[in-house]
């Protein structure tokens, strides 16, 4: 890099710290204000600004925003955890849902902190308090001061089961200025997809490998399936039809009440389960469903659905694959509305037949396969989306033959763990 385009470079850089610092009042004052609903906001917010206790040094550092990263992490954190016992493990999280995540699969198996906010100063902090040998960042959390930080201090950074959709890739096209040198500062970008590498690739990342998406290398726990008859046997009905919407956001509720509204005549007996993505939302995806007629249960009351149940409300944090696990078919949320789709590979690994809106931009490929299986249906409304439960619903055959036809989907595209871990070891 020659002296004008280091120049440049730091000019940008500055003009997007400085812009971060104004912000950062916001930010806190943000957290203190969600806390009104869950303290655990207000907690540990000095984590955020690079304040954690010493760690001892060279060990391993994991980052994964939230529930959904942490939740395709857990494979590769064990198999670090059997390779290099003898390493310190460091997980991070964005969200107080992704904290919550950690510490309930992982407990004190690992040192677990909220990732610093990307100030120069918060991540210089954090770095000399935990001094890695490697940072492993989940999916595409990139930030260019603490990947400039990382490179600074001689810490290889991998980014690893990378994704990058085309709409992303548009946004840091606009700023290439700070988006090319940062992405020089990543040691390795190990991409989901041929599609991934090569938008990384255009803006401008000189190293980067695909290794296929981790999240195919789900591994159940084996009671799981158990646990959900017990679930349904106990509380949810037996003998009743159960439609999961899952990770839903604020807009496709209303839509999955309007379609579970046109089933209700035909289906009387059927329980819709509503699992929000955000647990700050439970309240008000509550109310929406009592304004419009439905009789409700929700799972924090600890009872059981009567036959008289419209909808259970799925209103607890560490329980999606269990609620899935009593389904018989599931609607994937995110996808009604743009916020680019979810994880349809959990419920299709469960042997579900899965639905999933037009907005998949974050899961493209995963998709693809499952359509391409028939095991999967992509609807655009709730007209659309009653009309494909309701053909699930009629036909108990296609349900079992798509749920397998999933199942041997996500099977087949096993393998990217492995291909991390040959990573991982050559940095190391």
């Amino acid at each position: 890099m020659n002296g004008a385009s280091d120049w440049r470079v730091r000019v940008l850089r500055g003009l997007y710290t400085g812009l971060l610092y104004l912000a950062l009042p916001l930010a806190l004052l943000r957290l203190y204000w969600r806390g009104r609903r869950d303290a655990g906001h207000r907690q540990r917010w000095r984590e955020r600004l690079g304040v954690i206790p010493p760690l001892p040094a060279d060990g391993l550092w994991v980052h994964a925003v939230s529930v959904g990263e942490t939740r395709a992490a857990l494979p590769l954190i064990r198999a670090l955890q059997a390779r290099h016992p003898e390493s310190p493990l460091l997980v991070t999280t964005t969200t107080l849902t992704g904290s919550r995540q950690v510490l309930e699969a992982l407990g004190d198996q690992v040192h677990h902190a909220y990732a610093p906010y990307d100030l120069p100063g918060a991540v210089r902090r954090f770095l000399q308090r935990t001094r890695p040998r490697l940072a492993v960042i989940m999916e595409t959390e990139l930030w260019p001061n603490l990947l400039h930080q990382c490179a600074a201090a001689g810490v290889p950074v991998m980014v690893a089961n990378a994704r990058l959709s085309e709409r992303s890739a548009r946004g840091y096209s606009r700023i290439r200025g700070l988006t090319a040198p940062m992405l020089r500062d990543i040691t390795l970008i190990a991409a989901q997809a041929e599609a991934d590498a090569e938008r990384f690739r255009a803006l401008g990342a000189p190293r980067v490998r695909v290794t296929g998406n981790l999240k195919y290398d789900l591994n159940l726990p084996d009671d799981l399936p158990e646990r959900g008859g017990i679930l349904r046997r106990e509380l949810l009905g037996e003998k009743r039809l159960i439609w999961i919407a899952a990770s839903t956001h604020a807009g496709e509720e209303e839509r999955v009440l309007a379609a579970f509204a046109l089933l209700r005549p035909r289906w009387p007996e059927l329980l819709l389960v509503v699992a929000p993505r955000h647990p700050e939302r439970f309240d008000g995806v509550a109310a929406l469903c009592r304004r419009q007629g439905f009789s409700l249960v929700r799972r924090s009351e600890r009872r059981s659905c009567t036959p008289d149940t419209a909808v259970f409300l799925g209103d607890s944090m560490g329980e999606l694959l269990l609620f899935y696990a009593a389904a018989d078919l599931a609607f994937v949320g995110g996808s009604l509305v743009a916020t680019g789709g979810h994880n349809v590979l959990e419920p299709a690994l469960l042997g579900l037949p899965v639905l999933f809106g037009p907005h998949m931009f974050n899961f493209t490929e995963a998709g693809h396969r499952l359509l391409e299986a028939e095991a999967a249906w992509q609807v655009v409304d709730a007209a659309a989306l009653a009309t494909a439960v309701d053909r699930l619903l009629a036909d108990p055959q296609l349900r079992r033959a798509a749920g397998q036809r999933g199942r041997a989907v996500v099977e087949r595209q096993r393998g990217a763990l492995a291909a991390l871990l040959d990573c991982i070891e050559t940095l190391l």
